[in-house]
C-alpha cells in the first residue's frame, strides 16, 4: 500500500505542478479578465437573483419547477461535505497555514469558471419527460462544442470520479471521524463495520425510497452546516486573541515569509489549490449538472448563483475549518483529515464537540454520497439506456463505499486528486472555447438590466446559436413588460 501511495503521489506532483495548476489558474484569470471580474462586479446581483422565484409551470400546474435557490442548495449540498472539513485539514497538514490563502485565491479566481460552466449548462439543458431539466458538461460538449466524443469521455470520467473515487473519500472520512469519536482509531474491526453500515444505508437509498430520504437530507444539510458554523464561531471567539497570529501565519506561509524550506511555498500553493478545487468544485464540471435543473428566465442568472456558491463554500465554510484548526495551534503531522478538525474542536470545547462534529460529518458526507451517486447515474443515462447497466453501477458504488472505509487517508485523497484533475482538464477543454457564448449571454443580460428590465432570454436574441432546445423563440406573454 505504501508503494502504491508513493506512486500516486509522484504522479500527482508532476500532473498538478506542470499541467493542471497552470491550466486552471490561466483559465480562471482569462474568464475573470474577459468578463471584467463578473464574480466581484456582480456580487450584489447574485444575491438579487438568488431570491427569484421559478417561472410559473407550463401546462400541468402540479409540476413545480426547480427554482434558482433550490438548484443552489442542491449544488451546495454536494459541495459542503468532506472537502470543507477533511480537505482543509489535509491542506493545512501538508501545505501549512499558507495553503488557506491559496484556497481563498482559488475561490476568487475559480468563481469566474463556475459562472461560465453553469451559464453554459443552462443554455444547453434538455427537458425530461416529467417536465424537469437536466444538463451539464456532457450536454454542452455535444450541443455547443459539437464534440459528442468529448461529452462521452466526460460522462465516463464524472461517473468514475464521483460515483467511485469521491464516494470512497466520503466513506473514508466517515470512518475516520466515527473511529476517533469512539476512541477506536487502531481497532482493526471497526473500519469494516462502519463501511458495511454506510454501504447498507446508501443501498437503501439508491435501490428504493430515494425521494423520501432525499427530501429529508435536503433540509438536514443546511441545518448541519449552520450547526457547524455555530461551533466554529464559538471556537474562534474563545480564541479571539489568536486570530491576528493566525492571519499572519496564513499570509506569511503563503509567500514563505515564515518558512525555512524553499519548497514550503510550493507545497502551500499545490495543496491550497487542490483542496480548494475539491471543495468548491469550480471548473470541475460537477456543479453544472445541478445548475442545469433550475428554471430561470436567463442562463446568466444561474451562472451568477453558482459563482456565489463557490464563495459560500470556500470563503465561509472552509475558512471556518481553517480558523478552528489554526486558533488551537495544533502540532501538525500526526493527523491530517477530519480527525484533525475533530481534535481541534475537542481541545477547546470538550469531548461533546467532537461527538457533535461526528454527527455533522456523517450527515454531510452521507448526503454527498447520494449526490455523487446521482451525478454518475445521470451521466450513465446520457451514455446508455440498457437496463442492466444501472443496477450494476449501483452495486459497484456500494462495493467502493465499503472499500473506501478500509483505505488509508493519504491513498484515498491522492487517488481523488488524480481523477479530479483529469475531469477538470476535460471540462476546461470545452468551456474555454465555449466561453465566448457565455460572455455574449452576459452582455445580453447586462444590456437588459441597464434598461431596467428583469432579463429574459429567448433563442431569437442569439439566432446564430445551434443546439439550444429549452429556450423559446419569443418572450412568454407573462414576461412582456
Amino acid at each position: 500500500m505504501q508503494t502504491l501511495d508513493s506512486l500516486i503521489l509522484d504522479v500527482n506532483d508532476v500532473f498538478w505542478t506542470y499541467l493542471l495548476i497552470p491550466v486552471v489558474v490561466l483559465a480562471g484569470l482569462w474568464f475573470t479578465l474577459r468578463s471584467r471580474g463578473v464574480q466581484l462586479r456582480l456580487l450584489p446581483e447574485m444575491f438579487r437573483v438568488l431570491k427569484d422565484p421559478a417561472p410559473a409551470p407550463e401546462g400541468d400546474e402540479r409540476r413545480k419547477p426547480v427554482s434558482s435557490f433550490q438548484a443552489f442548495t442542491i449544488s451546495a449540498a454536494a459541495r459542503v461535505g468532506t472537502g470543507n472539513i477533511a480537505g482543509v485539514a489535509g491542506a493545512i497538514t501538508l501545505g501549512g497555514a499558507g495553503a488557506v490563502f491559496w484556497m481563498w485565491v482559488m475561490a476568487l479566481v475559480g468563481a469566474a469558471s463556475a459562472f461560465v460552466e453553469s451559464t453554459l449548462a443552462q443554455l444547453y439543458k434538455v427537458r425530461d419527460a416529467d417536465g424537469t431539466f437536466r444538463g451539464g458538461p456532457a450536454y454542452y460538449m455535444r450541443r455547443g462544442l459539437k464534440k459528442p466524443w468529448l461529452g462521452l469521455l466526460f460522462a465516463v470520467t464524472i461517473t468514475v470520479t464521483f460515483g467511485f473515487v469521491f464516494n470512497a473519500v466520503q466513506s473514508n472520512t466517515i470512518t475516520a471521524v466515527v473511529s476517533g469519536s469512539i476512541g477506536a482509531e487502531n481497532t482493526g474491526g471497526v473500519a469494516p463495520a462502519i463501511g458495511a453500515v454506510v454501504a447498507l444505508l446508501l443501498g437503501l437509498v439508491i435501490f428504493g425510497g430515494v425521494r423520501r430520504i432525499a427530501t429529508v437530507t435536503q433540509w438536514l444539510v443546511p441545518v448541519m452546516a449552520i450547526l457547524y458554523l455555530v461551533l466554529g464561531a464559538i471556537v474562534v471567539l474563545m480564541n479571539i486573541g489568536d486570530v491576528p497570529r493566525v492571519l499572519a501565519d496564513i499570509v506569511g506561509g503563503a509567500f514563505g515569509f515564515r518558512e525555512v524550506a524553499g519548497g514550503a511555498v510550493g507545497a502551500a500553493i499545490q495543496n491550497g489549490i487542490r483542496r480548494g478545487m475539491f471543495s468548491n468544485e469550480a471548473g470541475l464540471g460537477s456543479a453544472p449538472n445541478a445548475g442545469a435543473t433550475a428554471q430561470v428566465t436567463h442562463p446568466v442568472k444561474q451562472g451568477l448563483v453558482q459563482a456565489l456558491g463557490v464563495f459560500f463554500d470556500t470563503l465561509l465554510i472552509c475558512s471556518m475549518t481553517a480558523f478552528i484548526i489554526l486558533t488551537t495551534n495544533p502540532a501538525l503531522g500526526g493527523r491530517q483529515g477530519a480527525d484533525l478538525t475533530q481534535s481541534a474542536l475537542e481541545s477547546t470545547l470538550g469531548s461533546w464537540a467532537g461527538h457533535t462534529l461526528t454527527v455533522v460529518v456523517f450527515l454531510l458526507c452521507f448526503s454527498t454520497l447520494i449526490g455523487n451517486y446521482y451525478y454518475g447515474e445521470s451521466n450513465i443515462e446520457y451514455m446508455t439506456t440498457r437496463r442492466w447497466v444501472l443496477p450494476a453501477y449501483r452495486t459497484l458504488v456500494l462495493v467502493t463505499v465499503f472499500l473506501g472505509a478500509l483505505g488509508t487517508v493519504s491513498v484515498v485523497w491522492n487517488l481523488a486528486d488524480v481523477f479530479m484533475g483529469f475531469m477538470a482538464l476535460v471540462n476546461l477543454a470545452a468551456i474555454v472555447p465555449l466561453s465566448v457564448v457565455a460572455f455574449r449571454l452576459l452582455e445580453d443580460y447586462q444590456a437588459q438590466r441597464r434598461e431596467g428590465r428583469d432579463p429574459v432570454f429567448t433563442a431569437s436574441r442569439l439566432p446564430d446559436l445551434t443546439g439550444v432546445e429549452c429556450w423559446p423563440d419569443e418572450v412568454p406573454r407573462d414576461r412582456v413588460a
